[in-house]
């Protein structure tokens, strides 16, 4: 099997689930690092910051630089300082996003004129929250999903992801949401620029196939998938645009 250069995993469902770590995924990390390839996170989750996401791989025995850790918070406060310039924000998510979004000098509010509606995922969304987003793209505010995911993998089963929650608001103000986070190719594009890679030298490795492996094949490099999380691999073999490997688990990597 090829060698790459960067090795750009998915977190839940390929690294861990909730705080159950992946033994075949920590192994393969651990010996890219041995080998001396430091591995790339990229994550549709925007509830942690880099340094929260860096301490929960660390409970897991990963030592990850915080440079090498992408989340779908930091490139949707890209996107909005670009499209919206100093325009306010309205936002239901956590820490990941807010920070994110300040520190890009965003200014984030409760007031009713907002231009722009940003959702993230938030444990503790509640009617109230979901209700005002509602009330708040009515009146034109934009909504913007940091990523659409449906669902995503925990210790005891799928649990909602942020998109079953954008998709509730959409539905409810019968607009069209915009999502950033995977499949969209903009998270490998920010690592290739960093950090000065080609495709050729990158692999994307993902559990599922409709964020993960859609987001490497619209990217244009090289995708593992591994059946450790959302999507079955026989549910994958059905799939028109096939990734470059198919595993039940990294183990199966030689």
């Amino acid at each position: 099997m090829k060698r790459y250069k960067a090795y750009c995993f998915d977190l839940d469902g390929t690294v861990y689930r909730g705080n159950q770590g992946i033994e075949s995924a920590i192994a393969f990390i651990h010996k890219l690092q041995r080998e001396g390839i430091e591995p790339f996170y990229v994550t549709n989750n925007s509830s942690k910051t880099p340094i929260q996401l860096q301490q929960k791989l660390a409970t897991l025995g990963i030592d990850a630089p915080t440079d090498h850790i992408y989340s779908s918070a930091s490139v949707t406060a890209t996107y909005i300082s670009e499209k919206f310039p100093q325009q306010k924000v309205q936002l239901i998510g956590s820490d990941g996003i807010q920070e994110a979004l300040e520190s890009q000098g965003i200014h984030i509010t409760d007031e009713a004129d907002a231009k722009v509606f940003v959702m993230g995922i938030d444990r503790e969304v509640n009617y109230s929250k979901l209700a005002n987003a509602c009330l708040a793209v009515q009146k034109g505010a934009h909504l913007i999903g940091t990523n659409e995911d449906i669902k995503f993998p925990s210790e005891q089963g799928f649990v909602p992801g942020n998109g079953s929650f954008v998709k509730l608001v959409a539905s409810v103000a019968g607009v069209e949401p915009v999502f950033i986070g995977k499949p969209s190719p903009i998270i490998l594009e920010a690592i290739a620029s960093a950090h000065h890679y080609c495709k050729n030298d990158m692999v994307m490795i993902g559990d599922n196939y409709q964020t993960d492996i859609l987001c490497g094949i619209r990217f244009g490099c090289d995708t593992i998938h591994v059946n450790t999380g959302v999507t079955s691999t026989e549910q994958v073999l059905l799939q028109k645009d096939q990734p470059t490997y198919c595993l039940r688990s990294l183990d199966e990597w030689q």
